[in-house]
């Protein structure tokens, strides 16, 4: 069995998580734009919120990625255990029961016997498996992807101040920016999760709000 043979359950970047990796790096811009104080600012501090707005959400978003791989990595190697337990036991219950663990619990809760004995069949039919897990090609594209969304949910909201010289009008169209950016990743969201994507866009701009004031009073 290839050692790529292992996978995982995650597509590249499902819908979900890109609706997390954007919302993510909203909350983090948005604590920097925030704390602006426009009466106040000059070039400089303006410069300096760039510089720390993009290079915050570049360092995260690199976080983010290294842990999205250590997720998949530790995943794979749940199943890979899972595998070698069930073909190790000559117990036909003991594999049922791995199988089944492994298993969404709504459809394990509808598999009976015969048909948990046909998987364990089939799965002791496959060649051995391999000695470690790796991370496939598709696994460093999800990476790739939720560092480039944490990045880049970051340029919309600090173009304003890149592009216009008018320091409190620029604030108020990148929070005009930022806020129409959370409601559509609200209302995708709504529309994923079968939820009413227009008060899902709503809620998702309070969420936005309320988490940007927590990161800001605890000085984040």
């Amino acid at each position: 069995m290839p050692a790529d043979s292992i996978k995982s359950s995650k597509h590249v970047l499902d819908p979900i998580d890109r609706v997390a990796e954007i919302l993510f790096g909203l909350i983090m811009v948005l604590t920097f734009t925030g704390s602006l104080s426009v009466a106040k600012a000059g070039k400089e501090d303006i410069r300096t919120m760039l510089f720390s707005a993009l290079g915050c959400n570049f360092a995260w978003g690199i976080i983010d990625a290294v842990l999205y791989l250590m997720g998949i990595l530790a995943e794979k190697s749940r199943s890979l255990h899972m595998l070698r337990a069930m073909r190790g036991t000559s117990d036909p219950q003991d594999a049922h029961r791995l199988i089944a663990s492994a298993l969404p619990p709504l459809v394990a809760s509808i598999l009976e016997p015969p048909e948990l004995e046909t998987i364990r069949a089939r799965l002791q039919q496959l060649p051995a498996p391999p000695a470690h897990v790796y991370w496939s090609r598709h696994d460093w594209l999800g990476a790739l992807g939720v560092f480039l969304l944490v990045f880049l949910a970051t340029l919309p909201v600090v173009f304003p101040f890149i592009l216009m010289h008018d320091a409190t009008r620029s604030l108020r169209v990148s929070n005009a920016i930022a806020i129409a950016l959370l409601f559509f990743t609200g209302y995708a969201y709504g529309r994923m999760t079968g939820r009413h994507p227009w008060l899902m866009g709503i809620s998702m701009i309070l969420l936005g709000v309320i988490l940007v004031a927590i990161t800001m009073a605890l000085g984040g």
